[in-house]
Formats: structure tokens, sequence, C-alpha cells
């Protein structure tokens, strides 16, 4: 008897460990190819092919783009195990990536501004959905089977955070930095479509929401209210109607991202249930 696809091994491992490690480590190109780029490129002349932005205010952008990709992590967990399961977040966070990817290399700034929203969205989707499912693919696992199969994921990681900014780099230096952005949004093209032609590897791991069915509509209905409030806000900063100073706007994201961790931990500890053991 054949093995089942979802059961195949890779050195030992579950097959959709590869599956895995090859998407985030096009994520981690992706996202770690733009973010060296990025304050150089801001702050670059509009001769040289930047935005010729102030570099207080470039640092300010810079801050709260990486601030939303972190923070977006905890809606995109909670849209996983509500909505969409974490292999379909997985997917549809990397194609919102490549989106913002390229929008980046467009030469218009509203569209800049987009496309840095958009990569912080897939991202939050993206990246704590595919460690989840990798920690589905060994729940029947011994521990050392795991941590085995989670140092070679990271491994993963490691290798497209230090071979993105050597490649994006030289792009940029050798075209011009819209063309680098692109090949980031190449390289997320290529993981998220490798990520869905090879889902038969995973099974069921993170295939499904944890809630049932009925639950669903009602917070698709929430889902979509919030969203289309939060686009519609995006626009009107975005188009000047409603004035924002980026570097203001930082510090208090900043000072909101310290008060839901504190309170988030105090939920835990006064009503998670936990006890001595």
């Amino acid at each position: 008897m054949s093995t089942p696809v979802h059961e195949q091994t890779w050195f030992g491992h579950p097959r959709g460990l590869f599956t895995a490690f090859m998407t985030e480590m096009w994520e981690r190109f992706s996202y770690y190819g733009i973010r060296a780029l990025l304050i150089l490129f801001m702050t670059a002349t509009v001769a040289d092919g930047g935005l010729g932005l102030p570099a207080v205010e470039a640092g300010a952008i810079y801050g709260l783009y990486t601030g939303a990709v972190y923070l977006l992590a905890l809606w995109g967990g909670w849209v996983a195990d509500r909505l969409l399961g974490q292999q379909n977040s997985v997917f549809w966070g990397g194609l919102i990536i490549a989106a913002g990817n390229f929008a980046l290399a467009v030469p218009i700034i509203e569209v800049f501004y987009i496309g840095l929203a958009l990569v912080a969205i897939g991202t939050g989707l993206l990246k704590p959905n595919v460690s989840t499912v990798v920690g589905e693919l060994y729940q029947n696992d011994s521990g050392a089977r795991r941590d085995a199969g989670f140092s070679i994921f990271y491994m993963g990681i490691n290798i497209g955070a230090f071979i993105a900014p050597l490649i994006t780099g030289w792009v940029a230096d050798e075209v011009n930095y819209r063309m680098a952005f692109a090949v980031a949004g190449v390289a997320i093209a290529l993981g998220t479509f490798q990520f869905k032609f090879t889902s038969k590897y995973l099974g069921d791991a993170g295939l499904h929401p944890s809630t049932a069915p009925e639950e669903r509509s009602g917070t698709w209905k929430a889902f979509w209210i919030s969203a289309a409030i939060t686009i519609l806000i995006g626009m009107l900063m975005l188009f000047g109607v409603l004035p924002v100073d980026s570097a203001q706007l930082a510090d208090v994201t900043g000072n909101a991202i310290v008060l839901m961790a504190v309170v988030f931990f105090i939920y835990v500890l006064m009503f998670g249930g936990l006890d001595a053991t």
C-alpha cells in the first residue's frame, strides 16, 4: 500500500515541513529585502530614485510599518482561528504581500503607502499561521522530533533573511529601488504559489478554522464592517482629508502597543485559568 501524500517524509520529517520551509524562506526574503531598503529609499533624493523625505518623517513611517507588521499578527491569528483556517490565511497573506510589494514599485507616493499597508496586513496573516501549521504537523510526535522540525523551519527563515538584503541591495544599486521591491514581490509570489501547489502534503494541518460554520456568518459581518471602516479612515488620511503627523502617529502607536501588551498579560494572569502547576 502506498503512503498517503500527507504522510510522506522529507529527511525523516513530514513532507509538509518542506512546504512551510520554502514558504517562510521566501516570505522572510521579501520582508527583509524591503526592510533593508526602506529608510534609504525614503530619504534618497528624487533624482536618485527615492522619495526625498526628511529623515525624521522617514523614521516615523518605518516605525509605523514595522510596528504594524507585528501588531497585525494578533489579528492574523484571530482571522485564521475564527474564519479562514491557517492554510488559507497563509495563502491569502502571501498574495496580499505580493500585491503590496508590487505596489511599492509603482512611482506614485500614495500607492507606495498603500503597498506598505498591504505588506503589513499580509504579513500579519501569513507569519503567525505558517508556524502554527508546522506545529500541527507534529501534533502526534515526540517533543524531540518536533523541536528538530522547528529548527529546520527556522533555518529557512534565517536563509531568507540573510540573502535578501544582499540581492535586493545589489538590484537597488545596479538598477533602482523600485526594481528591488519588484524582486521581493516575485520572491513572495513564488513562495505563495509553491505553498498552494504543495499544500496536499500538509494534510489537515491548519486546514479549517476552529469555529463551527454557523458561528462564522456573524463574525464575517463584523469583519467586513471593521475592514470597511479601516479602509475608509486610511483613505481619508492618505489623501489629506484627515490630517495626520507621521511622527506623532508613530509615538501614539508605540504607546498603544505597550498598553495592549500590558492589558493582555494582566488578562492572562487574572482570567487565564493559570495555576501553580
